[in-house]
């Protein structure tokens, strides 16, 4: 992949009074496709190449090391490259961490550089919309596919240097939902590697039952303490939070209370997680196995049938707490839990549609405006929209509970359904 570019920006970093640095070369090639319902509209293919730099700068004797980075297009001329260079440079040396190393280890991972289909990849996602049946009351009003093979290209002053190929696809979709004069929009967004043919048909069908059940909602009653079970991409969030509680950056900064050896939760009757990190997730649009650094991903248990093994994080966190072979995490499966029956067992709320729903990373916060709900109590089910649901996690972890059976949206493998017990579900009419 190497060229006049990179050689350039290369050449210039050996001469700029960084200390250390870091390139990373990335060129993206791909196909748009646009399509008003089930027409194509346009199409367009794209070829895009950007170079990101990190300088580093040693402080009092090297008891410091400072970094800034930018990015260089392709059209910089020299004096461009060494301008902004000595920029990142002079801001390198107002940053005072303390002194870290980068990837100095030779990477003897092969290369992965087999090249991405992109025909057949933008085909099977442009099958598997269309082939989803349509009906009077709910269509795909429009969708908007975006695939990628992405080029990245890493080397670092220690000689570091590793080339990997992966895919990167984007699907965005809107469909419509009507009932008479009334008439509402589902909007979906998901990344991948590929394309997996049956998991997209599905996600589109159940956007149209959505919109289909949306129509005849109720609106949610005030239901103060109930228990509420995830079961589409939102329930990624309670697990990047787990993700995050073992990330090297937030132990170090005190954020995270983790011990290696100890309980991730507290004393309760929940099920107990195991959440590995992963060399390679074939579907996932980060499927790479050396991190942006230059580091080697390596799969490894990060929590263990609920006891904590490893921290994972950049070299800068990794370094300060000692750890030896880390990575940045780009690919995550977890498992455990139970059948699917017991997950959904006695009352509950299952919520499929929010607003917006987050697990703040910090403070464990749980937080969503229900769109699209159903109720399950009494033996009876009724559709509900409205209202909120809150709570914490450090409050709901010790008790969760989630099936064995798992699903994958991109760079995560979580399971189908997740329960937090007793979360805060404040309803728009008093409940009955």
């Amino acid at each position: 992949m190497m060229n006049q570019s990179f050689e350039k920006i290369t050449a210039a970093l050996k001469k700029c009074k960084a200390d250390a640095w870091e390139l990373i070369e990335t060129a993206t090639s791909g196909w748009e496709f646009y399509f008003i319902r089930r027409r194509l509209d346009q199409h367009r293919a794209s070829d895009v190449r950007t170079y990101t730099v990190k300088v580093y700068k040693y402080i009092d004797d090297k008891k410091f090391l400072g970094s800034a980075s930018g990015v260089i297009y392709p059209t910089a001329d020299d004096a461009s490259v060494e301008k902004t260079l000595s920029r990142l440079v002079l801001r390198a040396a107002l940053v005072k961490n303390p002194a870290y190393t980068l990837a100095d280890k030779p990477v003897t991972v092969p290369p992965k550089t087999d090249p991405v289909d992109l025909k057949k990849i933008s085909g099977d996602f442009i099958d598997a919309v269309l082939s989803v049946p349509e009906t009077s009351g709910e269509d795909v009003n429009s969708f908007e596919i975006f695939v990628n093979s992405v080029t990245r290209h890493t080397l670092n002053s220690n000689g570091v240097e590793y080339t990997c190929v992966y895919p990167s696809s984007t699907l965005e979709l809107v469909v419509n939902a009507r009932n008479g004069s009334h008439e509402i929009e589902l909007y979906r967004y998901a990344t991948s590697g590929s394309c997996d043919k049956r998991r997209i048909a599905r996600d589109v069908a159940d956007a149209m039952r959505f919109g289909r059940d949306r129509l005849k909602a109720e609106p949610t009653p005030n239901l103060k303490k109930f228990d509420v079970v995830f079961s589409t991409s939102d329930s990624v969030e309670i697990y990047d939070y787990c993700l995050s509680r073992h990330s090297a950056g937030f132990k170090f900064r005190k954020i995270s209370d983790c011990e290696i050896g100890s309980s991730v939760c507290a004393a309760g009757d929940g099920d107990r997680l195991t959440l590995e990190a992963l060399t390679a997730l074939p579907n996932s649009s980060l499927d790479c196995p050396v991190d942006e650094e230059g580091s080697v991903v390596r799969d490894r248990f990060l929590i263990r049938d609920g006891v904590a093994e490893n921290f994972w994080g950049s070299r800068q966190f990794s370094c300060y707490l000692g750890l030896k072979d880390s990575s940045i995490v780009s690919n995550v499966r977890v498992s455990g839990g139970r059948d699917m029956a017991s997950v959904r067992s006695g009352d509950y709320l299952e919520v499929v549609e929010f607003s917006s729903f987050q697990v703040d990373p910090i403070g464990g916060d749980i937080a969503g405006e229900i769109r699209l709900g159903y109720l399950h109590r009494g033996g009876e089910v009724k559709i509900v929209t409205g209202g909120s649901v809150s709570g914490s996690m450090s409050e709901a972890a010790p008790t969760m509970r989630f099936s064995d059976k798992c699903v994958q949206y991109d760079g995560f493998v979580v399971p189908a359904a997740t329960r937090l017990k007793n979360l805060r579900v404040t309803g728009v009419v008093e409940d009955r």
